[in-house]
C-alpha cells in the first residue's frame, strides 16, 4: 500500500506540518500527563480510523512504559477498570469533540465539567488543542491512506 500523496517529500506539506509539530511540542511540554496524552491520541485515531496515527501513538505509549493492558483496552476504556477517574475525564472529552458533528449541542456540559474536576485550566488547554490537533492528524492521513504498521518510536524525533 502506497500514500496517494507523499507528505514527506512534499515541501509545503513540509512547512504546515513544520508549525502542527511545533504545537504538538507545546503540548507535549504542557503538563498535562503524558500517559494521558498518548491515550486521548489513541482514541481519538481509533474513532477516526486512521491506522497511521492509531499504530504511532499504541508504539509510542509502549515505548514509553504504557502496559499493553490499558493499550488493548482504550477502545472499551468505559468497561476497563485500568483507567483513573482523570484519564476516563479526557478520554469523555476526546470522545465527544471527536465526535462533534453527531452531537447537535457539540461537547455537553457535564463532560467538560467532569474534565474540569480533574485538570487545572492550563491542562484544559493542553485537551483541547491536544485533541483538535490528533483529530488534524487523522484527517490529512485518512485523505491520503497514509499505511500504517512500519513506524517506530522516535523516527519522527
Amino acid at each position: 500500500m502506497e500514500a496517494r500523496l507523499n507528505l514527506f517529500a512534499n515541501p509545503l506539506a513540509s512547512k504546515v506540518f513544520k508549525h502542527l509539530n511545533a504545537a504538538g511540542k507545546a503540548l507535549l511540554d504542557s503538563t498535562l500527563p503524558h500517559a494521558t496524552q498518548e491515550l486521548v491520541k489513541i482514541r481519538a485515531s481509533q474513532i477516526n480510523d486512521c491506522g497511521f496515527c492509531t499504530d504511532m501513538h499504541t508504539k509510542d505509549a509502549a515505548h514509553a512504559g504504557e502496559s499493553a493492558q490499558r493499550l488493548h483496552l482504550v477502545a472499551t476504556w468505559r468497561e476497563a477498570t485500568v483507567f483513573t477517574d482523570a484519564e476516563r475525564a479526557a478520554l469523555e472529552l476526546a470522545e465527544q469533540a471527536t465526535r462533534i458533528a453527531d452531537a447537535a449541542g457539540g461537547v455537553p456540559d457535564e463532560v467538560w465539567e467532569n474534565a474540569a474536576k480533574h485538570y487545572d485550566e492550563d491542562q484544559l488547554a493542553a485537551l483541547v488543542g491536544l485533541i483538535a490537533l490528533i483529530n488534524a492528524y487523522n484527517r490529512v492521513n485518512v485523505i491520503v491512506q497514509q499505511p500504517a504498521g512500519d513506524y517506530q518510536p522516535g523516527m519522527f524525533g
